[in-house]
C-alpha cells in the first residue's frame, strides 16, 4: 500500500496545498523555511495520529481555528484528519478526529495506524543524549512490531502515576496501601523488560551485518546492551524487593525510583561505548543501522511495508553511505527533504518524484 496524494488545509505553513505522491521515492526540495519538514510531518501525522515535534494546537496554521489533512492510497481509500480548535492564541485546545473508510474515530488504535519509520537530525542524539531518548526509541518500535505492547506500556504509565500519587500522601498511607500497586506495577514492569530484551536480541542478530553494509567495514561489531541495576533473570521479584527497600526514599522524593522507566541501554562499537569512542561518521552510521533494522522488523511483523521519512538526512552522510542507504530504500515509499535535489536524485537509478516547496 502507498499514498497517492495529500491535501493540506490550514496545516502549519500551508493554507491549502495538494501534492501528487509516488509509490517510490519522493524528494521534497526547497530553500530553508519553505515547509519541507511540515509536509513530511503531515505524512507522519496522518499515518500515526500525532506529531513528533509538537502538540496538536501547533499544527494549525497561525490565525486559523481548524486544520485538515486528506490522503488517498493506491486502493482508492480516503483517510482524513480534522483538528478544530478554540481559545486564545497560545492556549488553544483542539478536538481531533479521523475519518477512515467513512467511519469517524477520536484516536487511532494501533490497527488503524500506518507503519512509518522516521529519521531526522535529532535522532543522532540518541547515542549521546538522555536515557529517555533510547527508551522511547525501543518502546516506540515495540508498539509497531509487538502486538499488545502499546496497551502494556499505557497501563504501566497509569499504574506508575497512581503509585507516585500515593507516595505524595506520606509514609503512613503509602505503607497501608502500597502492596497492591507494587504487585501490579511489578507485573507490568516485567513484561516491558522482557519485550525490550527480546527486541535488543533481534537487533543484535543483524546489527553488525547491516552496519558493515552501510559503512563498508565488514569487521565492525555493533552490540546493544540493556542496563538495569536489577538482575534480569529474576527481574520482577527483585523489583518488588526494591520497591519495599526504597519506600522511604520514594516517599521523600515523591516518585518511584526503580523500574523500566528509569533504565537504559548502551550501544557498543567494537566493544567500546559508542558515545565515548565513536566518531561523528560512525555515530551517524550506527543510527542509520538502527533505522534500517527498524524498517526490516516492521515489515516482517506482517503488516504493510512501512513508509520511510528522511528529514535532511542526506546532508549528514558522505557519498559512500548515501549509496548504501539508497540500496535499502528501493522497496519502500520514501519521503526525503533536501535543499538540493541533485544531491539526492543522482543516487537513484529509477525515476524520483520531485516535490518543490516555496513560500
Amino acid at each position: 500500500m502507498a499514498l497517492t496524494d495529500i491535501r493540506l488545509q490550514h496545516f502549519r505553513s500551508y493554507e491549502d496545498s495538494s501534492f501528487e505522491l509516488s509509490s517510490g521515492v519522493n524528494i521534497i526540495v526547497g530553500p530553508n523555511a519553505t515547509g519541507k519538514t511540515n509536509l513530511l510531518e503531515a505524512v507522519l501525522v496522518i499515518a500515526r495520529g500525532g506529531s513528533y515535534r509538537t502538540r496538536d494546537a501547533d499544527l494549525v496554521r497561525f490565525g486559523s481555528e481548524w486544520s485538515r489533512l486528506d490522503v488517498h492510497d493506491d486502493m482508492g481509500r480516503l483517510r482524513t484528519l480534522k483538528l478544530q480548535c478554540s481559545g486564545p492564541v497560545g492556549a488553544q485546545t483542539c478536538k481531533k478526529s479521523f475519518v477512515i473508510d467513512e467511519k469517524t474515530f477520536l484516536r487511532l488504535s494501533p490497527q488503524k495506524t500506518l507503519p512509518v519509520v522516521l529519521f531526522e537530525p535529532n535522532h543522532l542524539l540518541m547515542l549521546s543524549g538522555s536515557p529517555e531518548l533510547r527508551r522511547s526509541y525501543v518502546d516506540d518500535l515495540l508498539e509497531q512490531v509487538s502486538p499488545g505492547f502499546g496497551t502494556v506500556r499505557r497501563q504501566y504509565k497509569r499504574v506508575l502515576a497512581q503509585r507516585n500519587a500515593l507516595l505524595k500522601h506520606g509514609m503512613q498511607m503509602a505503607q497501608s496501601q502500597m502492596f497492591v500497586w507494587n504487585v501490579r506495577l511489578g507485573e507490568l514492569a516485567g513484561r516491558i523488560v522482557r519485550e525490550r530484551l527480546d527486541l535488543l536480541e533481534r537487533i543484535n542478530n543483524v546489527a553488525s551485518d547491516v552496519y558493515g553494509n552501510i559503512s563498508g567495514n565488514a569487521s565492525s561489531v555493533v552490540r546493544l546492551e540493556y542496563t538495569s541495576p536489577l538482575p534480569l533473570e529474576q527481574y520482577e521479584s527483585a523489583l518488588m524487593h526494591k520497591y519495599e527497600q526504597n519506600l522511604e526514599r520514594d516517599v521523600i522524593l515523591g516518585y518511584t525510583t526503580s523500574g523500566p522507566h528509569r533504565e537504559d541501554f548502551r550501544v557498543y562499537l567494537n566493544d567500546h561505548l559508542s558515545q565515548e569512542s565513536a566518531s561523528r561518521g560512525e555515530s551517524r552510521t550506527i543510527v542509520l543501522t538502527l533505522k534500517t533494522i527498524e524498517l526490516q522488523l516492521i515489515e516482517s511483523s506482517g503488516g504493510p511495508p512501512p513508509m520511510l521519512l528522511l528529514d535532511d538526512v542526506f546532508s549528514e552522510l558522505d557519498g559512500k553511505r548515501r549509496h548504501a542507504l539508497t540500496d535499502y530504500l528501493r522497496s519502500y515509499q520514501t519521503f526525503i527533504t533536501t535543499t538540493d535535489a541533485d544531491v539526492v536524485v543522482k543516487h537513484f537509478t529509477g525515476n524520483s518524484n520531485i516535490i518543490p516547496t516555496q513560500r
